[in-house]
């Protein structure tokens, strides 16, 4: 097989791990919403182009965050179908790997947007 079909293949794989994190995981989903809709208010506030930058780093860094969960997640359930207090560990701890990225994003979210949506509120 070539590179480039190799190289193609991979990129097929990774983008059917994002189908497949989008139609099974509705946690993925959850994020995926909360990511527009926080979008969309950026838009709204205008926000410049350095907190575009710090934002989408947070949406991807959750996102990556919740890929690595499920990806846990599927891995212990295969490797340990019963329940094993280090299998418990293991899930725990990823899923709470996620609610702290969930929690820091809540903070950029209040610093990027807190200000703008106060200074609109004031000109009303």
């Amino acid at each position: 097989m070539s590179q480039t079909r190799r190289l193609q293949r991979s990129f097929w794989f990774a983008f059917y791990g994002l189908y497949t994190a989008v139609k099974q995981e509705p946690n993925f989903r959850i994020h995926l919403v909360i990511a527009t809709m926080v979008s969309i208010l950026g838009i709204v506030v205008k926000l410049s182009v350095l907190e575009w930058l710090v934002l989408c780093f947070t949406i991807v860094f959750v996102l990556i965050l919740e890929l690595l969960n499920t990806a846990m997640e599927a891995i212990v359930d295969m490797v340990s179908p019963e329940i094993q207090e280090k299998a418990k560990v293991a899930k725990d701890v990823t899923a709470a790997a996620v609610l702290m990225g969930a929690l820091y994003s809540l903070v950029v979210l209040i610093v990027l947007f807190l200000p703008k949506i106060l200074a609109l509120l004031s000109q009303l």
